[in-house]
């Protein structure tokens, strides 16, 4: 069953319960209290009879006090303590009512009955005789009129809530089709990314807040997520099988003049091992960022914390230095203190450290230092430059300024993209400023640690 119609068939039993239970409720609260109000009624008009019978008891035969007191659609009897006595009665029909009466008590009865399919209000009072004996006068009267009205009620209930139902039916339906609209929309729009392949996104009331729309958004970004890292596996396999073609092809073309002459030329030898050998370290490095350039931020787990910059600046210069046997001085005024990630902000520094080292012989140079509500470390080298024109590009993947730059490090133009995702996980700023023939200035801009 569809979403619709079970929205359609519980709204429209659920409605129907309560019109019922409603319906029902009112028929019982009023018909108790239109009983209870008869009831009370024959009980105070049963005491008025009662008084005046018992007034004129002495002067006026007991028939004729029940015939002048019957009520107008009921009975009046005169009850005696002896059971076996005959006990007078007058009707106001003239039918023979004998079974109509309550058992002599001394007490006061009001009381509901049934008779002959009837109901009545049966009321016996005791009344003290002229003789001192103690009797009960039973007043009984039709609740007829009453039934009827009750009756007429049923009747007009169940026509109301037969009536009611069809709007309730007929909105229900309409509120089954507002509910799943978007939920339809969604299917149909993964239907159509399905088979053509395109990623669509659907669209939402801005001013509604309900529970679907927070669904058609939370769709909307999962394809925004999907688009992205299906948008990083095409660019990867695209970049990688570019960037790879080279280097491979330099291998292949070594091997095989290893393979032809390598024996007969030990020149050549070294030569070509050593050229393997210096593309199988550029594939490595390559790949490597590759597949790191690949993943999504939110998988690189990033711990943010209190990082004196100092010695963070400090370590990774010894390292450097002691890997590439290059200068490396670090300028810090004492402790300087970041919020960020430890681990990922060094792989940032090594990034424009390593940079520095392809495109300068000189020293390289790292100042930390602060400023109001931010701390930085600047990474200063005097090498070659890079143009104005073109720094604005130097952060996509795989540019590269000229063949001079590449032909010195060997890169691939991965290394500032890298740079640029790390510093965006860490909530760094990364900026460049640089002259031709002068030298290239990286700046990581922090927040000071509270």
């Amino acid at each position: 069953m569809k979403l619709s119609s079970k929205i359609h068939l519980y709204s429209s039993v659920l409605m129907a319960a309560i019109l019922i239970v409603m319906n029902l409720s009112v028929y019982y609260v009023f018909s108790k209290m239109t009983v209870d109000s008869q009831l009370e009624q024959a009980e105070a008009e049963a005491g008025s009879i009662v008084r005046s019978i018992a007034h004129s008891a002495a002067t006026i035969p007991i028939d004729d006090l029940l015939r002048s007191y019957v009520p107008a659609d009921g009975k009046i009897q005169f009850v005696t303590a002896d059971s076996k006595a005959k006990s007078p009665y007058v009707t106001s029909s003239g039918e023979d009512m004998d079974e109509l009466k309550l058992p002599y008590n001394a007490n006061k009865q009001v009381e509901q009955i049934r008779y002959e399919g009837m109901r009545y209000v049966l009321v016996s009072l005791p009344v003290i005789w002229s003789d001192g004996a103690v009797y009960n006068i039973q007043i009984s009267r039709s609740l007829a009129a009453t039934m009827e009205t009750l009756q007429v009620l049923r009747i007009v209930l169940v026509a109301v809530t037969a009536i009611a139902l069809v709007p309730v039916i007929i909105s229900t339906r309409i509120l089954g089709r507002l509910i799943v609209q978007p939920i339809t929309a969604l299917i149909r729009t993964m239907r159509e990314i399905r088979q053509s392949g395109r990623f669509r996104r659907i669209e939402l009331k801005e001013t509604s807040k309900d529970e679907l729309v927070e669904m058609g958004a939370a769709f909307n970004d999962m394809i925004t997520l999907l688009e992205s890292n299906h948008a990083r596996q095409e660019q990867f396999v695209s970049n990688a099988s570019h960037e790879l073609k080279t280097p491979l092809t330099i291998i292949e073309s070594y091997a095989s003049l290893l393979k032809r002459r390598g024996l007969d030329r030990p020149e050549l030898f070294m030569e070509s091992v050593e050229a393997i050998h210096s593309e199988a370290i550029r594939m490595k490095e390559m790949t490597e960022q590759l597949l790191l350039l690949a993943r999504n931020q939110d998988q690189w787990q990033v711990e943010m914390e209190q990082v004196d910059l100092a010695a963070l600046s400090e370590s990774s210069a010894r390292a450097f230095r002691d890997a590439y046997n290059r200068t490396v001085e670090v300028e810090a005024d004492g402790e300087v203190l970041g919020w960020t990630d430890s681990r990922r902000l060094k792989q940032l520094l090594f990034i424009l450290l390593d940079n520095a080292r392809k495109y300068s012989d000189e020293h390289i140079v790292i100042q930390v230092g602060r400023k109001p509500s931010e701390v930085y470390i600047r990474v200063i080298d005097r090498g070659i430059g890079i143009a104005k024109e073109e720094l604005e590009h130097v952060f996509d993947r795989f540019y590269r300024v000229d063949e001079a730059r590449t032909r010195r490090g060997g890169g691939a133009g991965l290394g500032l993209s890298l740079a640029k995702d790390i510093a965006e996980a860490i909530s760094a700023e990364l900026e460049l400023d640089s002259l031709p023939g002068v030298g290239t200035t990286a700046t990581i801009r922090l927040q000071e640690s509270k």
